[in-house]
């Protein structure tokens, strides 16, 4: 892959959003210029909050986030979850919806988590199948994002090149989580830059972002620090080298305050700006 493409195709600025949490949501409804967009987590709606969504759609351009699809589990998807699933990102009016290379179940267990499907040929039909089948029932984009995984996975296919079949197969896009490739780049020693210039640029089109945690010895994805250095740095990367839509900063713990959040916000849209001048 080449490390830069055409300049003409990612002149347009990406929107800086927030993920949308019931701690931030009352400054989010006010709709601070700060915030460009935001995402919902579908699952958040699947009991309630109509009002509250439709209040946010009318203030935002929105992207509905999954977490329990279980894209990667082979047979059928869940039906109920799936129709929810659409009923929240047609509630919201949805740019798109996205969910995750994995799985977080089996036939007989909900793990309660996300984990990483085998890099071989049969997952990868799995994920193509399952995401053509959302595609047809949500009407909508669907984009499929990376995993944090602290185990290496049977690899019958470069993790980058299945993640380019996938897309190109399936005819979605990549979420590509800044954080959870710095993370696994470090438990598992290689070059997340490298890494990154393996896939399609122009499959990149929606980013995720969070500081991370490390704990004997080891990073994690606990979604609760502020954005570090490095990976502001990494972001302004991927920036320059794909058409990136928008960005999200995600926060799911250790809440800060809204002028953290905001100074966050503040730094990527500078970013954003800077990685598109040249």
């Amino acid at each position: 892959m080449t490390e830069e493409i055409a300049l003409e195709s990612i002149v347009e600025v990406p929107l800086v959003g927030l993920g949308f949490r019931a701690p931030f949501a009352e400054w989010i409804l006010q709709k601070p210029n700060t915030i460009d967009c935001i995402e919902l987590t579908a699952e958040h709606f699947f009991d309630g909050g109509e009002a509250q969504l439709e209040k946010l759609r009318e203030r935002y351009p929105i992207s509905v986030h999954g977490l329990g699809l279980s894209l990667g589990t082979p047979g059928k998807l869940d039906a109920i979850t799936l129709d929810n699933f659409k009923h929240v990102a047609n509630l919201a009016n949805a740019r798109w919806i996205s969910e995750h290379i994995a799985f977080t179940k089996t036939d007989d267990v909900d793990l309660g988590h996300l984990n990483p499907v085998p890099l071989k040929k049969t997952s990868l039909r799995t994920l193509v199948d399952h995401s053509r089948e959302v595609m047809d029932v949500c009407q909508r984009p669907l984009l499929l994002e990376n995993i944090t995984s602290y185990l290496r996975v049977p690899e019958e296919i470069p993790e980058t090149e299945f993640i380019n079949q996938l897309c190109q197969e399936a005819g979605v896009g990549l979420l590509l989580d800044v954080t959870n490739l710095f993370i696994n780049g470090q438990n598992h020693q290689f070059d997340p830059l490298n890494w990154l210039h393996q896939i399609e640029p122009t499959f990149i089109q929606q980013l995720h972002i969070v500081g991370y945690s490390f704990q004997a010895g080891v990073w994690h994805d606990r979604h609760n620090e502020p954005i570090q250095e490095e990976l502001f740095e990494l972001a302004r990367k991927v920036i320059s080298y794909a058409p990136v839509e928008s960005i999200i900063i995600e926060r799911d713990g250790a809440f800060p305050s809204c002028d953290q959040i905001e100074n966050e916000l503040k730094r990527l849209e500078e970013i954003c700006e800077s990685a598109r001048s040249y």
